[in-house]
């Protein structure tokens, strides 16, 4: 690996010299172990620990096969779905990795009794599979975490309807905690030159999905003057959100859980901000019944903050806490799109809200590689930001997910892989210097 490394920081090697280099026959990796899925068996979710479920294992350097790419992670990102993998919720990771690996003689490499967990990197490309023709070893990257096999017609219009489609380090294997990752080459998208490498590992998937939901017409196709409401807005998907709002002329009515997230989403521009728990609200009696006037209760106080105005749109992802709510205080015709659901997937709501208002509600997963390469666009154009917070090491992966599962962290966290430090792979100092202050902004809280 050092003659790897070697190479990415010269910043003079050639696509020659990147290929000639010699692969190794292993890679340090963070996984987890199918003979372990049943270890949190009878705990609650809260009780289960990712720091006793996450490995940092010597695991072999898979083949490389068509329209795929072998890349040295720099630096990767520790996302809900990690947490997931990590607890073994809402199933065990390997009964998609068992699912995979039937579909062909090439995708049994992926069902393993060690699954290499991780949707995001910034890295340098290796090698590259037969029929790649846009991408070339040292080519410097970041990847979107979407993985498609398009041979079915379903998914040709929006490649994220594929039959097959799957979240790469989730329901596939050699993920981006690693010190190597095995990608399609589709998955591929240019490292923006002024972050470094854990700043640009850090939006990828959150990103992604932030735009998708929010502004492509396969979400809710937001427009100037939306009032948009962003729940957790100073988290990972939640701080992308509120960045696309006000970039896209709305107005994020920004929902957070202490005074400090708020300040988080003011000093990025926001000015309609709801503290839930220093107003108080409750929108659960107890675990069976909502209350319907908690939902009057935060409407009168978004109207009050909008000069009177309903909620266009809701980006929802907590799910079952709030989306009773959220569909309440949507005004008529307007939109919840939904993605994820971290505090429970039976969501409950009160449908004459939904359908006596003709309000919709848009499912909404990821995004595809146009959206996902528009995301990355507007990160390298230095409209939307990074909003990394606190970077670990490799070895520290199980607690930077432990962080995560326990809502300890602000924005995104980042994971160094390959990169001895951080600062490291910045290329365009002058676009990072004209946007130091946003970058660093979940930093200096």
């Amino acid at each position: 690996m050092k003659d790897i490394l070697d190479a990415i920081q010269s910043q003079s090697a050639t696509a020659a010299d990147f290929a000639a280099l010699p692969l190794p026959d292993s890679y340090r990796a963070i996984t987890v172990h199918k003979d372990e899925a049943e270890m949190f068996a009878g705990l609650d979710t809260r009780e289960k620990d990712p720091r006793k479920s996450l490995h940092l294992d010597h695991v072999p350097l898979p083949e490389l096969g068509p329209g795929e790419a072998l890349v040295a992670v720099m630096a990767s990102s520790v996302n809900y779905n990690s947490v997931w993998t990590s607890i073994f919720e809402p199933v065990s990771t390997f009964s998609f990795l068992e699912r995979y690996g039937r579909l062909s003689e090439l995708t049994k490499r992926h069902d393993l009794p060690y699954h290499v967990i991780g949707s995001d990197l910034a890295g340098v490309v290796l090698r590259t599979g037969p029929g790649v023709n846009a991408w070339n070893p040292g080519d410097e990257v970041v990847a979107h975490c979407l993985s498609v096999e398009l041979e079915s017609s379903d998914g040709h219009n929006d490649t994220m309807l594929d039959p097959e489609q799957r979240i790469w380090g989730f329901e596939t294997n050699f993920g981006g905690l690693a010190e190597i990752a095995l990608v399609k080459s589709n998955q591929l998208m240019p490292k923006p030159d002024h972050l470094s490498w854990e700043e640009a590992a850090s939006p990828g998937l959150v990103n992604s999905t932030a735009y998708r939901q929010l502004v492509s017409r396969n979400g809710a196709g937001m427009k100037q003057g939306d009032n948009v409401l962003i729940w957790g807005a100073s988290g990972g998907l939640g701080s992308y959100a509120t960045q696309f709002a006000l970039a896209g002329g709305a107005n994020p009515i920004c929902v957070v859980s202490s005074p400090e997230k708020a300040d988080i989403c003011r000093s990025m521009g926001a000015t309609a901000v709801i503290d839930r728990n220093a107003e108080g609200y409750k929108f659960w009696k107890d675990e069976n019944t909502q209350d319907p006037r908690e939902w009057k209760r935060f409407g009168s106080k978004i109207r009050e903050l909008t000069g009177g105005e309903d909620i266009d749109i809701v980006f929802e992802h907590p799910g079952r806490e709030t989306f009773g709510a959220s569909v309440y205080v949507t005004r008529k015709g307007g939109t919840i799109t939904t993605c994820a659901s971290t505090s429970g997937y039976m969501h409950q709501y009160d449908n004459r809200y939904l359908w006596m208002s003709l309000k919709k509600i848009v499912g909404s997963h990821f995004a595809n590689y146009r959206e996902a390469w528009e995301a990355n666009r507007l990160i390298a154009k230095g409209k939307i930001h990074p909003t990394l917070s606190k970077v670990y090491s490799l070895e520290e992966t199980g607690q930077a997910a432990y962080d995560v599962h326990r809502n300890l962290h602000q924005g995104k966290v980042g994971v160094l892989a390959l990169a001895p430090e951080e600062g490291l792979g910045v290329r365009d100092h002058e676009m990072r210097a004209e946007h130091l202050d946003a970058i660093n902004r979940f930093r200096n809280v």
